[in-house]
């Protein structure tokens, strides 16, 4: 791994000589009075001295104190603090180092509280070898001997590409003999297949020169780092000159290495070629996970891209995981990039440069960056539930309790909605979620009994007072959460027949308007805006249409009802199943009246038939 001298310093200090400071046997009141005013990492541990906690700071005195002195509203943080029964610190000079030494010492105790890095496999590398004629080969093992190694690349589709990519350009030797200039002289060695098929130019003979391999070596090199302009000019130089001595033949395999070179690219250029060497960073995270995608540019080309996975343990934000996940990334793949884009502001120290792009090419990649953590997400919560549902309704139901700023997770939620055309057929409807899915068997519609006229706040302070005093009679479990499709009005309402019940404050109630998605809370004149993209809004827009549609198709059902009331319904002993049977046989209520009675006898049997005959035959 190449480092700054810097660097050199921070990893040596890691590795071989940290200066741990321990704290002596003494209260931990004392030990945190005793911590120095400077930047750096401190530990906690437990009763049984295992370390259970790493963290950074600025200043670790006023770190550690917030721990013991503020509430904590995330239970985690509070049993945490409850464990820790000694402290010990490591000072260093910036917070660079302390990010790094963090970074390394969560790497190697893995400590309880602490964010979980959900990657630990191994990446594969294009290796060119510190030889004579030097090969050029994938590996997943790095060796400390003079070889460049260019990675690790995060697919080994990848590293196929370019080693085809290579091989089609230009002719390099497979084997492993030593080519030393004296073996060579010797003739030791003779040309095999690959030099017959053309795949070697026959170094093993003397046949080509180490200045003309290197040469080629040079461009390969240029050619790993995202650099195709000097590969490219050569190559026109070459067919120009081939041309020039009318060696068409020969011109025409460079102009096909040409096209290669083009196509390849041309689809690997996603952006403005001048930015170059650069890193960019987005995250994307939800109640218990955070997902950090990473793409390296060189000549406006993405020459690396990777997503880690983090586990969320004490309700970090997301500046404190993107500036861990940052640190990790650039370790585990050597980057020295200068400069890095990332959509908030973090802190890397001084030495880098860090760019919060607003738009043009800089945010499109930043966009793009986003976009693809986001897709990782997706396909990891698309496997979580084929492999355990339960674990997805929770994380839902964690998100919910946090963004309504709910005491309980809202495991069963039901929803109201009245539906009325100008006072005429007014009916509500009242639709049940549980665990963020559709119960179809607990839907309830309700026809308003004691409302006259298109009265909606009447009208749900009716349904709300009749479902729950239902639900109490029955002794039936209640909503962990209420929706009430409508302003402060119809929330108003809603609560004056939970005030009658006596389950005010036993449940949590809050109105949505379709306006703006605006959310109201009792008591609380200023609604909450949840952001648009976000499950919980989700969950609550489904609950809210799925008690429309409910509502409305009760609604029509009762307007039908009334429209194809006919004059037989006013016939004694005649139901509404005798009816559809008269209908479908005569077509209409006229035929029926002017029916013999042996045609209705055929049709209805003869009690029935009767009655119906006598109807519409009074004398």
């Amino acid at each position: 791994m190449q480092y700054t001298k810097k660097g050199i310093l921070i990893f040596t200090i890691l590795s071989i000589k940290l200066p741990l400071v321990l704290m002596p046997d003494t209260t931990l009141e004392i030990q945190i009075k005793t911590l120095p005013d400077q930047p750096g990492v401190y530990q906690y541990f437990d009763v049984d001295e295992k370390l259970i906690y790493v963290g950074k700071a600025k200043n670790i005195k006023k770190r550690v104190s917030s721990y013991f002195t503020k509430h904590h509203d995330y239970g985690k943080t509070r049993v945490l603090v409850k464990n820790i029964v000694s402290i010990k610190h490591i000072v260093v000079e910036t917070e660079n180092d302390a990010l790094l030494l963090e970074n390394n010492l969560i790497k190697k105790y893995k400590p309880k509280y602490n964010v979980l890095l959900k990657d630990d496999k191994s990446y594969p590398w294009i290796c060119i070898k510190k030889e004579r004629f030097a090969r050029v080969f994938s590996t997943r093992r790095v060796y400390k001997d003079g070889s460049e190694y260019f990675g690790p690349y995060t697919s080994m589709k990848t590293v196929k590409t370019l080693l085809g990519l290579i091989k089609g350009l230009y002719q390099l030797r497979t084997c492993n003999y030593d080519l030393s200039q004296a073996k060579i002289a010797a003739g030791k060695y003779k040309v095999c297949l690959e030099y017959h098929l053309g795949n070697c130019k026959g170094a093993c003979e003397g046949y080509e020169t180490e200045e003309e391999y290197q040469a080629n070596i040079i461009a390969i090199r240029e050619i790993l780092k995202g650099n195709f302009k000097d590969s490219l000019q050569q190559f026109r130089i070459q067919m120009k000159g081939f041309a020039e001595n009318m060696q068409f033949e020969d011109a025409q395999k460079i102009k096909e290495k040409l096209e290669v070179l083009e196509n390849y690219q041309a689809k690997s250029t996603i952006v403005n070629p001048k930015i170059s060497n650069v890193d960019v960073f987005s995250i994307v995270s939800d109640e218990t996970y955070a997902y950090v995608n990473f793409l390296q540019l060189s000549y406006g080309s993405i020459i690396r891209s990777h997503t880690l996975e983090l586990k969320k343990k004490l309700q970090e934000s997301d500046v404190d995981l993107l500036e861990l996940a940052i640190t990790e990334i650039r370790q585990r793949f050597n980057s020295n990039s200068k400069e890095i884009y990332v959509p908030i502001t973090v802190n890397l120290g001084d030495e880098l440069k860090i760019t919060i792009p607003k738009l043009g090419d800089k945010k499109s990649i930043l966009d793009l960056s986003r976009r693809n953590a986001m897709y990782f997400r997706m396909d990891k919560l698309k496997q979580i539930k084929i492999v355990d549902p339960d674990r997805h309704a929770n994380r839902i139901m964690a998100q919910m309790k946090a963004d309504l700023r709910l005491s309980e997770e809202p495991r069963h939620i039901e929803c109201f909605d009245n539906s009325n055309i100008q006072g005429t057929n007014p009916v509500a409807a009242c639709v049940v979620f549980k665990n963020g899915k559709p119960s179809k068997k607990d839907y309830r519609h309700f026809n308003i009994k004691t409302v006259e006229g298109p009265d909606d706040f009447a009208s749900m302070e009716e349904v709300v007072y009749r479902r729950y005093k239902r639900l109490v009679e029955e002794d039936q479990p209640l909503p962990q959460l209420i929706i009430i499709d409508g302003g402060k009005g119809q929330l108003s309402s809603a609560l004056k027949s939970l005030d009658i019940l006596g389950l005010r404050g036993k449940i949590a109630v809050i109105g949505i308007a379709k306006r703006l998605e605006e959310l109201f809370y009792p008591d609380d004149p200023i609604p909450l805006y949840l952001d648009k993209k976000s499950e919980t809004l989700k969950i609550i827009q489904q609950l809210r249409n799925e008690a429309h549609r409910f509502g409305i198709e009760h609604h029509r059902n009762r307007r039908s009802k009334g429209a194809l009331t006919t004059e037989l319904e006013n016939i004694n002993g005649v139901g509404e199943q005798t009816i559809v049977d008269l209908m479908k046989s005569f077509k209409t209520v006229k035929r029926i009246a002017n029916a013999k009675l042996d045609e209705l006898e055929a049709v209805v049997g003869v009690s029935r038939a009767n009655k119906i005959y006598n109807y519409y035959h009074k004398e």
